[in-house]
């Protein structure tokens, strides 16, 4: 057989219809043409990804949200434009092709509103970037640090080590604290009551003291010390020091009262608590005392 038969063969065996899309025969021919661009878009998609690695390099934007939400975006347009030339190459009209499943897209529209809105949620989160992998964030109470962020949902590690799959549409319509939005400071606050009968003087100058001498502490931003109220049992103070890791709130603010007690302590300085004080009418004092003051029954 001929090298020339050889290649007729082959043509004829990839010219075999399949079946028909949106009126377009679909040949084996046309089966591997549209594999072999989808291979190349992802062949493309990793080398615009390492470019853009090392554009964001030689500009110090290289952190880990910047060159996350940068790769996903690129990787998603390309895909997009990718499939989109694909389609067209195998001589698919895209037009036509959206046309004949406009009501079938509206039909399973209707039946993913919430995978459609989370996803068009994610691309409002990689395109705003309001929150990136690595930041410490606060919703519904619950105190997290994003670890990778999805087109649909985001993944969330809790203070207890708890990985949490977040949707993206809860992130984006809902109201969400950013700890490290535009820095990573956070403060830390601890009150604590001392007695009516200590020297407030003395209390305020030995709590800014040690608030002062904290070493993890954010240097440039002075600790504060505030009179919070007059209460019931005790003279209410407030202890606030910044720190540049939220992350950390739990442990600095245990490490601040800590550092509260052994500063009024080594100082004399009582740290009040609930007390309840009881006085009787004269008619019932009386009465008691007349109760104690009555001789024992004989045995």
């Amino acid at each position: 057989m001929s090298w020339h038969d050889v290649v007729s063969k082959l043509r004829s065996i990839l010219g075999i219809k399949l079946f028909d899309l949106a009126g377009t025969p679909v040949s084996i021919a046309t089966v591997l043409t549209f594999i072999v661009i989808i291979i190349a878009t992802f062949y493309i998609s990793h080398l615009l990804q390492r470019a853009l690695a090392r554009v964001f390099q030689r500009r110090g934007l290289a952190d880990v949200g910047n060159l996350g939400v940068g790769k996903r975006l690129l990787h998603y347009v390309t895909v997009l434009i990718g499939l989109g030339v694909a389609l067209e190459t195998v001589g698919i009209d895209l037009k036509a092709l959206f046309t004949a499943g406009a009501v079938f897209a509206v039909a399973i529209g209707f039946a993913m509103q919430t995978i459609a809105q989370n996803f068009v949620s994610g691309v409002i989160l990689l395109v705003e970037r309001i929150i990136k992998p690595g930041d410490v964030i606060e919703f519904d109470g619950t105190i997290a640090k994003v670890q990778t962020m999805g087109i649909r949902a985001t993944i969330v590690r809790t203070l207890d080590e708890e990985e949490i799959i977040v949707p993206n549409s809860q992130l984006v319509q809902n109201a969400i604290k950013n700890y490290t939005l535009q820095d990573a400071q956070f403060r830390v606050r601890a009150p604590v009551g001392v007695v009516y009968g200590a020297d407030m003087k003395k209390v305020w100058q030995v709590l800014e003291t040690m608030a002062a001498n904290l070493e993890w502490r954010v240097k440039d931003r002075d600790p504060v010390v505030l009179l919070r109220e007059f209460g019931d049992n005790s003279v209410n103070f407030e202890i606030s020091v910044w720190i540049d890791d939220p992350w950390k709130r739990q442990r600095r603010k245990s490490q601040l009262l800590d550092s509260i007690w052994w500063a009024l302590k080594e100082n004399d300085i009582v740290i009040a608590f609930p007390q309840l004080d009881v006085h009787f009418d004269p008619p019932i004092q009386e009465s008691l005392n007349r109760l104690g003051q009555r001789p024992a029954a004989n045995a």
